[in-house]
Order: C-alpha cells, then structure tokens, then sequence
C-alpha cells in the first residue's frame, strides 16, 4: 500500500484516532502498509489534518495503529515528511517555512482562510540542516518505538529533501549545493544517520526523479542521473530495506540504475498520473524489475484489495471527492468482499 495522504488526524494535534486505527487495519493483507507522510518537527508540517511523530500523544496514536495491523497479520512502515516549503507559517508555527534556498513553492498551500501563495522559503543554515536530519532520527525512533516495522524517509514529491535534490529549487553553495553530489548530500546523511539509530533493515527512502512536481524540477537527464546515482552510491553500504521509487517509467535507465547502484530492493510506483493496475503490477514483479509495487487509490476504495487482485475479483471504484474530507466516508467505508 502506498503512502496516501487522507488528513483524518484532527485539525491541529495530529495525533491519528480510531478512524486512523481501523482504516489502516481494514487494509493489514496488502503486504506492507506505508503511512501517509507524517511530520518528525512541527516546521515540518504540510496540512491540517497531517499526523505527527514529535510527540509522546502522536506516538501513542501511533502504537495502537501498529497494534491493530499486527493483529491482522500486516506489516507497517512510517514516511516520515517535512515539507519543507510546501507549507504556511500558520501551519508550521515557526513563524516562517524552510528550504533549500530562499524560494517560494509553486502551488498554493491550503490554510484556514482558504487556498493561498505560499511565502518565500527561509533558507535553511548549515546548522539548521543537520537539526533536521535530527529530526528526522528522533522521528524515527519514536516511530519504531511505536512498534511500526520501518520508516520510510520521504525524499520525493517536491518536499523537504526533494528541494536540495532539485537544481530548481537548490541554489545553495555550500555543501549541500551546487553539483549533483552535493544536492544527494541531505538525502544520504538522513538515510545514514536514520539506519544508523533504528537499524538499515527498517529504513527505506521515497524517491520521485523526474516527476517535476511542486517546483521541485528535474529537467536535465545527465544532471538528474548524476544526482541520483550519487544518491544511490552513497547509500549503497548501507544496505536499506527498499528504495520505493515513483517514476511514470519503472523500466527506465534512471530507476533501474538506481536499483541496482544502491543495492536496495525496489517498490516500484506509477504515480499520480497513472493507475497501477493488477496486469502492471504483476508483469513488473515477473519480468524482474521491480521487488515490490506500491498500490494507492485501489488500496483506499479496496481494503481487501490483495485478495481482489489474488482470484481476480472486481473493485470498488475510489471516490476522489472523498480523499481529503473528514470522516469514515471514503475512509472507513469502502466494502471488503464477503468472506463467506
């Protein structure tokens, strides 16, 4: 199951509840359950209604999500996401929004008034950035703490990590600036210092070259290669979990380089753009390029969605009305097909 933001954790504790608890058990059999992206710091906040890992409250919340899927016989991992730009002072509670480099995200950012622009980012120091990678550490431990199976770090999808990974939205010129090796810098340290607290066997990255979403553009093929495989040979030692990779084109040069240069097993995914169907996820997984494929709007309208797919069965059709409102519909109320 991909990770799929649903913004059910409560406006502003963003600790998940009994809604959160029974949509991930619904869907325990889908072999492992990734969360939607979760917060390590509250500057990392993208949405009200996102659920947190900074708290003993949203750890808490956490661990009864974890207890349920286990009782099921599931497996669950945490992304764990700041988002960087992508956010609202209102939102972060900082009093500013943070990046790469000083540059405002391209889309708007929902607030409580409404839709707005969202303010130029605050550049991050070199200080500050290793905070973060803090953040993300302690985040992960009270995520594995919380009896989740692994975290996944999410470095795709124009967020926190992905901006240092793109030249659009990387103007830096220290370190962690101005080459391809020095944009894959914050991605490495994060997956190593992460694998370092909680063990490399729970730790996986997200990963979205090319999907050029959010501003975070990805517009040169030699450039983004370069970053990527740097990317991918600085975690290589460590020897992670998975790498879980959302690309239009799981078969190209630049996911299969990735693969194999890091050493990690791959979730393949389609993306936003594209509904992954059983035909594609199987002919992937057959033909050797792929470990695993992450599953998204299918696994929200199907919690049974394996067993589906197992004995080629019908699905129910999502209803995208529903994936970001309150509430059990489009959450909890998806029919599984009757066991008998």
């Amino acid at each position: 199951m991909a990770p799929l933001t649903r913004l059910r954790a409560g406006k502003d504790d963003g600790v998940p509840g009994d809604l959160a608890v029974e949509h991930y058990r619904q869907r325990a059999s889908l072999g492992l359950i990734v969360t939607e992206g979760t917060w390590p710091v509250r500057e990392g906040r993208t949405w009200y209604g996102q659920p947190g890992i900074e708290t003993a409250e949203q750890q808490a919340g956490w661990a009864r999500v974890a207890d349920a899927v286990h009782a099921e016989g599931g497996l669950i991992a945490m992304q764990i996401m700041h988002g960087g730009r992508v956010s609202h002072p209102e939102l972060t509670g900082t009093g500013r929004i943070v990046s790469a480099d000083a540059s405002a995200g391209s889309n708007p950012i929902r607030i409580a008034e409404g839709k707005v622009h969202p303010p130029v980012a605050e550049a991050l120091t070199t200080d500050e950035v290793r905070k973060v990678i803090d953040g993300f550490v302690a985040a992960a431990r009270r995520a594995v703490d919380a009896g989740m199976d692994a975290v996944e770090l999410h470095g795709a999808n124009g967020y926190l990590i992905h901006q240092f990974l793109a030249p659009a939205s990387n103007h830096r010129e220290d370190e962690y600036g101005g080459s391809p090796e020095n944009r894959a810098r914050l991605a490495v340290e994060v997956v190593t210092a992460v694998a370092a607290e909680i063990g490399a066997e729970r730790t996986g990255i997200r990963l979205s070259p090319e999907h050029n979403i959010q501003g975070a553009l990805e517009t040169d093929p030699a450039e983004t290669m370069r970053t990527y495989r740097a990317l991918a040979e600085g975690i290589a030692p460590l020897r992670i979990a998975f790498v879980d990779v959302l690309h239009a084109d799981p078969t190209s040069e630049l996911v299969q380089m990735i693969r194999e240069v890091s050493g990690a097993p791959l979730i393949a995914n389609t993306g936003f753009g594209i509904i992954t169907t059983r035909q594609e996820a199987a002919r992937l997984v057959a033909d050797g390029l792929a470990d695993a494929v992450g599953v998204g709007r299918a696994a929200i309208a199907n919690p049974d969605l394996a067993r589906r797919w197992r004995e080629g069965l019908g699905e129910n059709e999502p209803d995208p009305a529903t994936f970001y409102s309150d509430g059990a519909e489009g959450y909890t109320d998806y029919p599984a097909l009757d066991a008998g």
